[in-house]
């Protein structure tokens, strides 16, 4: 892996690319209240920890008059004064929802749990759409919550898993750490749809934008955690995430 990979500075680079090669960046809403964009990248963010890293890539964003989708854990990081200061530079917010694994499969508790975690997001900030953790530890898929309730019960307009065509939209995501991670990936990936093994570091999503051998549409989803300038917290979460990795891609072989 490049050195410079997941560290804040490149960013910019990423995102100055795809810009001067015709895209244009959206927010999963936005998406959603019109699909029939010519070329666009829709950006997500999925924050599980390290809320101030996010932080981070919310502001590189507004400085660029880009803004995008952020969905929040409740985790032991999840910190209000991020989510406010994130809502503020104008971005999307939304639930990252691990109810179900969290609830040990208890749908009743799990849908209990996911209405008083949106009501508590909700007296800080709007929160219309959601994203699934994926939860790779817990044998339950927090997807599965869905096929007892629905969550436009609760005003919710969209989770990127249902509501996304990605037949037309190309899914790059970089849970692994890499940004082709499918054989390590337990259930943070589609199952049909676009799909470009050759990409595994940012610098090759520039690479291929340059060469004009991206699709029109792309989902980039981002774990800031990953990305930082801290040279002990990168390389604590370079070799941590390389160990989980060994570890799903046994689940993933055994189909767990």
């Amino acid at each position: 892996m490049p050195i410079a990979d997941f560290k804040p500075n490149l960013l910019p680079l990423l995102y100055n690319s795809l810009k001067e090669h015709g895209y244009v960046f959206i927010t999963f809403n936005e998406y959603l209240q019109n699909r029939n964009r010519k070329k666009f990248v829709i950006l997500r963010h999925d924050v599980e920890k390290h809320y101030h890293n996010a932080l981070k890539f919310a502001e590189i964003q507004h400085e660029m008059g880009i803004r995008g989708s952020y969905f929040f854990r409740m985790s032991d990081h999840y910190d209000e004064d991020v989510i406010r200061k994130i809502a503020g530079l104008g971005h999307e917010t939304g639930y990252h929802y691990d109810d179900l694994s969290k609830c040990n499969g208890d749908f009743d508790k799990a849908i209990k749990r996911f209405e008083n975690n949106v009501k508590k997001l909700r007296k800080i900030t709007e929160i219309k759409t959601i994203s699934m953790d994926g939860s790779p530890w817990s044998k339950y898929d927090n997807r599965m919550l869905w096929e007892k309730y629905d969550y436009s019960d609760f005003n919710i307009i969209g989770e990127p898993y249902f509501d996304i065509d990605y037949k037309e939209v190309l899914y790059l995501t970089d849970t692994g750490r890499r940004w082709n991670g499918s054989n390590i990936i337990v259930r943070d990936k589609i199952k049909d749809g676009l799909i470009n093994e050759d990409i595994r570091y940012t610098k090759d999503i520039i690479d291929f934008a340059a060469g004009g051998a991206l699709p029109d549409k792309i989902l980039l989803t981002f774990h800031p955690q990953r990305w930082t300038d801290n040279s002990f917290m990168w390389l604590r979460e370079l070799i941590w995430q390389n160990l989980k990795n060994q570890v799903k891609w046994v689940l993933v072989k055994t189909g767990r």
